[in-house]
């Protein structure tokens, strides 16, 4: 669900109390761990962690008016979700990722960058930091033009018309 919030306090302020506790203690170890170039703020419709157009002017290559979106937490109507686009697309961090996050006995409950939960008691938290402190902006604009550059490549080849049967 899109929330119309405009600003995070305001995100917070509509939740139900006990998706704004899990909001706020994921909120607090994204913070703590979150390098200093990205910010938070509201996009998509959610709570965001972004690259801001100070340090990367570019913005976002889907839309460059958005800054470069990084993670977000959103309610949704069965469950919560946190979006890691820093696993997105799979490679090492995401191996480890499932692998750290297995090792704390909880389900991962996870599509290809969206882990959702139902309950605080179901995200590891000291996993969520990990991965976090694991990617500096610099390192994740680095990681975002390497998956962009692969993309157009694949888009250029010519496609091989399939043999007919004779």
């Amino acid at each position: 669900m899109i929330s119309k919030a405009a600003t995070v306090k305001e995100y917070l302020a509509g939740l139900p109390a006990d998706r704004r506790q899990a909001f706020e203690a994921v909120r607090e170890v994204i913070l703590r761990n979150l390098d200093s170039d990205y910010e938070e703020g509201m996009q998509y419709g959610m709570i965001a962690y972004y690259v801001p157009h100070r340090v990367y002017p570019a913005g976002y290559h889907c839309d460059p008016r958005q800054p470069l979106p990084f993670a977000g937490l959103a309610s949704q109507k069965n469950y919560m979700s946190l979006h890691l686009m820093c696993v997105y697309g799979g490679g090492d961090l995401l191996k480890w990722f499932e692998t750290a996050w297995k090792k704390t006995g909880k389900k991962l409950d996870m599509g290809k960058a969206c882990v959702r939960f139902k309950s605080l008691d179901d995200v590891a938290l000291d996993v969520v930091g990990e991965v976090i402190r694991r990617m500096p902006a610099k390192k994740y604009i680095a990681f975002c033009e390497s998956a962009w550059k692969k993309s157009s490549k694949a888009k250029l080849k010519p496609r091989r018309s399939p043999k007919r049967a004779k």
